[in-house]
């Protein structure tokens, strides 16, 4: 099961439009269960998730954690995804200060 684990500074009043850029799983290379788990550092973190053409979450607060997110316990986001499509996690900081965004994506080869 390949696994992307991203630890990100999110700058202050600013957004990282794809903490998985780069990421050898960006992109899915066949159909797969997709499954993410997202925490802030501090409040003032939201989020988008894309899997594809799909909207997995508008923009919402993420859990306030100083630690990665706890499989299975925080993988709130789930899809399933298609050869080719491409995971998408925007973050945006709302505060005067740069915060910490963990994040882990499970990919389940179907």
């Amino acid at each position: 099961m390949p696994v992307i684990q991203k630890e990100t500074s999110v700058p202050a009043n600013a957004a990282v439009e794809n903490v998985l850029a780069g990421s050898a799983f960006e992109f899915l290379r066949q159909n797969a269960v997709v499954s993410i788990g997202i925490t802030g550092a501090a409040t003032g973190l939201v989020a988008n998730i894309q899997s594809g053409a799909d909207i997995v979450l508008e923009e919402s607060p993420l859990l306030v954690k100083t630690t990665m997110p706890t499989i299975p316990d925080d993988m709130y986001y789930n899809d399933v995804g298609v050869a080719g499509d491409r995971l998408v996690v925007r973050v945006r900081n709302t505060t005067g200060a740069p915060v910490i965004a963990r994040t882990i994506v499970q990919v389940t080869n179907l």
